[in-house]
């Protein structure tokens, strides 16, 4: 599916319509195949129907209303541009890396970018929520104040960044680098930024105990053993593997990753890729909680993990790339399912993303689908 840009130009969509119009009025089979997946007749309207579910709108009306509340979002308000310039004078490969945090950073509201030092502040109307330092000849660190969220994953620890504010940070080594999960990291930062402070409230007590869920993580059409899924080059010996702290497992190292192994690794190349793990599952007020020794994350973030990584044959993994599969987003009533006797739930999970590269961040449908299946005899 195509995404749509983070400033569309209206008129440029009206005139892919018209010429998927016209191309379909000259019996085109292309144009004509997408013309039939919404409509038999051969009209604009049809072909505006057929751009907009093509972008994933139900109508052209959705489409065009998008368009104009993104056109609407105000531009990054860029204050003390020449000393912004300054910080990357003696670096000047490294400004297309600030070029692509600053275009991310319209669609979350009102910005404003500010010289700090040496570092670029990004702020929301209540306070600064990240910020980009140039902090080394080849690497920009994108730091993020997230409270409560610990590194896993291209979530690094925000060590000695300027940006005092700042407890995590993602390092950046070409603009192609800021993708959907570091777009997706800036929105979660942003939107914190700018909610109201929490009012203060008793430490939550743990929930009940409702029992321990069997979860089999089924992985299929795996990527290969090279990639290259962004600027620092090509990866050779990928292998994916569970993200954990079990040690009666086969496992690889992960430096710097604090403590958290790669169980049971599995080439790229393999025709498909199975775990198991135990879930403690709580129950309480607010609905299900999830913990265990392969759940990570706060608790409206509870997942289990996948991480990416060269395997040099030295005993360790040399990750590049993580995914989540999202407890919290299973249906309750599967839940509710799984922890019966005898059941267990199945996150059945395509491990390609729709580039050959392997999938990251965090994965939605219809590349994973969790269900509940009886389990196999111990």
């Amino acid at each position: 599916m195509p995404q749509l840009p983070d400033r569309p130009d209206l008129d440029q969509l009206r005139r892919q319509a018209r010429e998927l119009h016209r191309a379909a009025e000259t019996g085109d089979a292309a144009s004509l195949y997408r013309l039939h997946a919404v409509s038999d007749k051969v009209t604009l309207s049809t072909a505006q129907l057929a751009l907009a579910r093509e972008y994933g709108f139900p109508s052209w009306r959705r489409l065009r209303d998008e368009v104009d509340r993104r056109r609407a979002t105000p531009d990054v308000l860029i204050a003390d541009a020449d000393e912004i310039a300054g910080q990357y004078a003696d670096r000047p490969q490294l400004r297309p890396i600030l070029d692509a945090v600053l275009a991310a950073l319209p669609p979350l509201g009102p910005v404003t970018a500010q010289a700090r030092r040496t570092c670029v502040s990004f702020v929301s109307p209540r306070r600064t929520f990240a910020a980009a330092e140039a902090t080394t000849k080849s690497r920009v660190d994108l730091g993020l104040r997230l409270d409560g969220v610990t590194p896993e994953g291209r979530l690094l620890a925000a060590r000695n960044m300027n940006a005092g504010s700042m407890n995590l940070r993602i390092a950046l080594t070409g603009p192609g680098d800021v993708d959907d999960e570091v777009r997706e990291w800036l929105r979660r930062a942003y939107d914190a930024s700018v909610a109201p402070p929490a009012p203060r409230r008793p430490a939550r007590r743990p929930g009940a105990v409702a029992g321990t869920m069997a979860v089999l993580i089924d992985g299929f059409d795996l990527p290969g053993l090279t990639c290259a899924p962004g600027p620092e080059g090509e990866h050779r010996s990928v292998h994916v593997a569970l993200s954990g702290k079990d040690t009666s497992r086969p496992f690889l190292d992960m430096p710097g990753r604090g403590g958290a192994r790669a169980l049971e690794p599995v080439p790229g190349d393999a025709p498909s890729a199975r775990w198991e793990a135990a879930v403690t599952v709580r129950r309480d007020d607010d609905g299900f909680d999830f913990a265990g020794p392969f759940v990570r994350g706060v608790r409206d973030d509870r997942h289990l993990g996948l991480v990416w990584g060269d395997v040099p044959g030295d005993g360790t993994l040399r990750l590049f790339r993580g995914l989540k599969m999202r407890l919290v987003d299973v249906d309750p009533a599967l839940v509710e399912a799984a922890l019966r006797p005898g059941r267990r739930l199945v996150a059945r999970i395509r491990l390609t993303d729709a580039s050959g590269n392997p999938i990251c961040a965090r994965v939605h449908p219809p590349y994973l689908t969790w269900s509940v299946e009886p389990a196999e005899p111990a």
